[in-house]
């Protein structure tokens, strides 16, 4: 998926080797634009848009495979849904991937410290080393569970997706034409990219917890909730300031662990997939001119 300036596009390909376009156009409104301008609110209000999108074209991607896999739907009395499925028809696909994004966050942010507690709970008198195991912790999950999930077939194939798109937008920043062969010279890593919020979220909220003490375990996950929002507001403030330093040779660093987990969230993608990336962004590109025009 790409994001223009005034258009989302997705590209898919069939079996038939011709490729599926999926494309959504961007609709300002106002009081959105008017948060997505204020520091610290404008992270929160573009996750959740992000959230809400993303979940849009992964359910296209998901419908164009099943019928290429030539799956019919059998007639509404006859269906057995899933219960997702049917939360999904409730609520609308983009809500209930707002939806899971927070469930996956709050749990996130409560199991940590949770183990932590349970594990080192008498450890520390200094609050500031149960936060710092508390974000090992949280790193040692986050690793563990991308890992686990990349060796699954299907997450696999989405990770060289998602090293296309790097390599692609890589290329066409180098101001390269945008070939297969161009494009595969460049790295699947790139400093824009969603992982490397991920990683300043937890970096983020060690300082931040630090900021705040507790006196009970019940007033430390209520901390954690409270403080959410304000983890990752300052988190995205915090990686589009090192998207600004990336070519300044010193402060690049900042943005490097944000890198390093990008090598498990992006494979190398063959050329077929690039190809694919390569026609869903000039699709893209398209849209954005003919919406300027």
């Amino acid at each position: 998926m790409f994001a223009g300036l005034k258009t989302h596009v997705t590209a898919v390909r069939r079996k038939d080797n011709s490729i599926a376009y999926f494309e959504v156009p961007k609709k300002e409104i106002g009081w959105v634009q008017a948060l997505k301008k204020i520091p610290f609110i404008r992270g929160i209000v573009g996750i959740v848009e992000a959230s809400a999108k993303g979940a849009q074209h992964l359910n296209f991607s998901a419908e164009t495979f099943a019928e290429e896999q030539g799956e019919e739907q059998a007639p509404k009395e006859e269906q057995k849904e899933s219960f997702t499925g049917k939360i999904s028809m409730i609520l609308g696909v983009a809500v209930v991937g707002v939806l899971s994004f927070l469930f996956g966050k709050f749990i996130f942010t409560l199991v940590p410290p949770t183990i932590e507690q349970v594990l080192f709970g008498n450890l520390f008198v200094n609050q500031i080393g149960h936060n710092l195991l508390e974000g090992l912790i949280k790193i040692i999950l986050l690793v563990a569970y991308i890992y686990f999930i990349s060796l699954t077939p299907m997450i696999r194939r989405l990770f060289q997706y998602h090293g296309a798109e790097h390599k692609v937008i890589s290329a066409y920043e180098a101001g390269v034409e945008l070939t297969v062969a161009n494009v595969q010279k460049f790295s699947t890593l790139h400093y824009r990219c969603g992982s490397s919020f991920i990683v300043f979220t937890v970096l983020v909220g060690v300082i931040i917890y630090s900021f705040f003490t507790y006196d009970t375990f019940v007033q430390r996950i209520v901390q954690r909730i409270i403080l959410l929002p304000v983890v990752i507001g300052v988190s995205y403030e915090v990686l589009r300031f090192t998207n600004l330093l990336r070519d300044i040779p010193v402060l690049r660093y900042l943005g490097y662990p944000g890198l390093w987990l990008q090598l498990l969230t992006t494979k190398q993608p063959d050329d077929s997939q690039v190809e694919v990336s390569i026609a869903s962004f000039n699709r893209m590109l398209e849209l954005d001119k003919q919406a300027r025009v």
